[in-house]
């Protein structure tokens, strides 16, 4: 790509091109719970390098700019991680083994403090500790480019090439500057109670992104690009990081429009040349000399509901499934402008645990039959045998959001009848931590997500419903959900897994901690005379390889 584009004469070639995404531009830290859903992977995955990061097709794609990870035999499972060595952060400092010591840390679920009710609650704000929960240790010398991850005995996690990954591995040298602590592998050792509180707070909100607020010394980049500032008037600006080490991004200015930004005026005033956003998110949106592509994502459009208040029951959850129109959601919403045969965005979702395109989709997805049409007569009879009388349900989403306004449209003219009053409490500042307080139900992607969300080994998904993690809003709790996981995670066997998976999904539509609708459908469109775009309808979306943009003027 790069020698196709070096012909092109600089003065066709555009400095600087907009990116309209709906993430939400809530942290820099793409590990912690709000970073995760709010799109960290689809903002900053060419800032914050990784081990991996998410290709176009949902799979990990090793990033050898960056270091390599390969497993070395042995009983137990091992991987050997290696840093470039010529890599290092915008304010000079190397990327280090510190860095994988510290995600660890953070997402291992082992440092926690005394809750409410005497009970040990983590430190750390974690969107999931999957994967990193089955690590033993670490092995790293401070300031090395080397770090030997070892498992715990007895334990594998067959999806490892989704830890460390882009996004999520945070700059430890500037952590440890914040708290005072010489080296943050020697701190974790240690394991001080005081100091290891203070590292978790400022890992859960140092890098907190506020408007205006972007202090270059603690917003330090391992990418091609880093953040120049943000504003609600003029964007998230990205610019070439001058102190990256492989091949230059050949544009010199990204600036990322979030959601809530009016795409349609900045669509007019030609100041967006990609547009990556949920299909029919934004009325009327005119896209005129742009390439457009509605295809179906990997995030799974749901309803995650709340184990609390008018949802405190298996009972009512299924009571309110059974009058949820999920087929007539699917035919008017769940695939604008494609029609598929097979695969994603064929129907609507039956499954949490498995993608459309799976091979086991197709056996394990026989509980959905009862949830499919709406059927407003048995979930009167349902709520009736549940003892619940005339409930109000809040559904809540991240507005504005045209499509997700008729869903919620939709579901309570279908509930109506069954007596359930359904209540749009869609917001500009929703966040699904809200559920179970301004909302009963949270509308979104895969784990509430507004915006990016999914993989083709996300655990993400599985995360959302496990007991005691960030992702899972809702607080669903189920032991025997949790084994299966955990099985889920560590067993590639077709037949277990077949056997794993069918288990979770019965007892899921029995417990129904969500509703899935259907795959979330995603408009990408790249402005005529752009270069190097590719459809991602991913978590990462399609500034994963903002870096090879060029826009060339027509």
């Amino acid at each position: 790509m790069t020698g196709a584009l070096a012909g092109c004469s600089a003065k066709n070639k555009i400095p600087s091109i907009g990116y309209a995404v709906d993430a939400v531009p809530s942290s820099y830290n793409g590990g912690t719970t709000l970073g995760a859903n709010g799109g960290a992977a689809a903002l900053f995955s060419r800032v914050l390098t990784g081990f991996f990061y998410t290709g176009p097709d949902g799979q990990p794609v090793a990033d050898t700019d960056y270091g390599t990870a390969k497993p070395v035999p042995g009983q137990s499972q091992t991987i050997q991680y290696r840093l470039n060595p010529e890599g290092v952060y915008s304010d000079g400092a190397p990327t280090t083994c510190d860095d994988l010591v510290l995600e660890w840390a953070a997402r291992s679920g082992r440092f926690t403090k005394p809750g409410p009710n005497g009970d040990p609650v983590p430190l750390f704000d974690a969107a999931s500790t999957s994967g990193y929960s089955d690590i033993e240790r670490v092995d790293c010398q401070p300031g090395s480019k080397d770090a030997t991850v070892a498992f715990r005995p007895e334990h594998h996690y067959v999806p490892w090439q989704t830890l460390f990954n882009s996004s999520e591995l945070m700059p430890a040298h500037t952590l440890a500057q914040a708290v005072g602590v010489p080296n943050i592998v020697t701190a974790v050792q240690t394991a001080d109670p005081a100091m290891m509180a203070k590292i978790a707070q400022f890992w859960n909100t140092g890098w907190d992104l506020k408007p205006g607020n972007v202090d270059p010394k603690l917003f330090v980049s391992s990418g091609p690009y880093r953040i120049d500032s943000y504003s609600a008037t003029d964007g998230l600006v990205l610019v070439q990081n001058d102190k990256w080490w492989g091949n230059k991004a050949l544009t010199p200015r990204i600036v990322l429009w979030p959601k809530g930004t009016d795409v349609k005026q900045k669509v007019s005033d030609k100041a967006i040349g990609v547009i990556d956003v949920g299909a029919g998110s934004v009325k009327d949106l005119s896209m005129g000399g742009f390439t457009v592509n509605q295809v179906p994502g990997r995030g799974a459009e749901q309803l995650v509901l709340s184990t609390g208040g008018v949802f405190a029951s298996a009972d009512a959850r299924r009571a309110f499934a059974l009058c949820v129109p999920r087929q007539a959601l699917f035919d008017k919403l769940g695939h604008p402008g494609f029609t598929e045969q097979s695969g994603l965005g064929t129907g609507p979702l039956n499954s949490r645990t498995v993608q459309a395109d799976s091979v086991y989709y197709g056996p394990i997805v026989g509980p959905a039959a009862k949830y499919r049409t709406g059927d407003a007569g048995a979930a009167q009879q349902a709520l009736s045998a549940a003892g619940v009388t005339n409930p109000i349900v809040r559904i809540g989403y991240r507005a504005p959001d045209d499509r997700r306004a008729q869903t919620v449209a939709m579901i309570a003219a279908a509930c109506h009848a069954a007596g359930i009053n359904v209540v749009d409490a869609g917001s500009p500042t929703f966040v699904p931590t809200q559920l179970g307080t301004a909302a009963d139900a949270v509308l979104g992607s895969t784990a509430g997500a507004p915006g990016p969300a999914g993989s083709l080994t996300d655990r993400g998904t599985t995360a959302a419903l496990y007991t005691g993690q960030g992702l899972n809003f809702g607080h669903y709790s189920n032991g025997r959900y949790d084994t299966l996981a955990d099985q889920l995670a560590a067993d590639d066997n077709s037949s277990d897994v077949l056997n794993y998976d069918t288990d979770a999904e019965g007892l899921l539509w029995g417990d129904m901690p969500t509703i899935p609708l259907f795959d979330t459908p995603r408009t990408i469109a790249f402005g005529d005379g752009m270069q190097g775009g590719i459809v991602n309808p991913t978590k990462a979306g399609a500034g994963w390889n903002m870096d090879r943009w060029v826009y060339l003027k027509g």
